[in-house]
């Protein structure tokens, strides 16, 4: 039993390593051999996809946010004038302070490089997601209920995000398009802050903020 335990407090510690620092290394950097729209199938780009970065919405919830958070980190045109800086910054404006840094790097990772974007931009690539499933991670939970008092800070949460990333552009003069299957994990922190709005709104709002982004693909389950 005591080596069960000691084996168990290891498990946990990794977890909490893990999954509150949203896996310290990052999300890696796009593969360039997928630069390029190649799959021929059909994909329609929702009517209300922005052409321009959009600041998220940070109020309505933990879950909401992330929703609103995954999609803006998926949502981009090149044709639109702007380039991955711009985009990055409308989610960098939602990260927490203490971890801006590390989610930026976390942020960049999932955008296209100065380089990959210009070569994107000769074929109007367009990018956007659907979002299959928002949910708690189980180890998350776990870890969750066996952190000792303190050690996960209050108002911490991690979403796991499953969905498809579309990509739709031209190869010459041919449209082209890609659906490729995406998972990672979104670590959040939410407060409750007073609305400042006359009744009858709500009196109490939770306003979140990003902390760190799992690896892509490598999500936490």
């Amino acid at each position: 039993m005591l080596i069960a335990a000691i084996a168990g407090a290891l498990i946990l510690l990794i977890l909490v390593g893990i999954g509150f620092y949203g896996l310290i290394r990052g999300p890696q950097p796009a593969d360039p051999g997928d630069a390029v729209p190649t799959d021929s199938s059909a994909a329609t780009q929702p009517a209300d996809t922005p052409s321009r970065p959009e600041p998220v919405v940070v109020a309505g919830g933990p879950e909401a946010f992330a929703a609103a958070f995954a999609e803006a980190l998926f949502t981009w045109n090149t044709t639109s004038g702007y380039g991955p800086t711009d985009y990055a910054q409308m989610i960098a404006d939602v990260t927490k302070d203490q971890e801006a840094d590390a989610a930026a790097t976390d942020v960049r990772a999932y955008l296209p490089t100065q380089e990959a974007w210009a070569q994107l931009r000769t074929h109007q690539t367009r990018q956007w997601l659907t979002i299959d499933a928002i949910e708690i991670p189980a180890v998350w939970e776990e870890a969750v209920a066996q952190a000792a008092p303190g050690q996960i800070p209050d108002g911490t949460i991690a979403y796991t995000i499953s969905g498809t990333r579309h990509r739709t552009g031209y190869w010459g003069a041919d449209p082209v398009t890609t659906a490729h299957e995406v998972a990672f994990t979104v670590f959040l922190t939410c407060t409750p802050e007073r609305n400042p709005a006359p009744p009858p709104a709500d009196p109490i709002t939770e306003t979140c903020a990003l902390l760190r982004l799992s690896q892509l693909d490598n999500p936490l389950r």
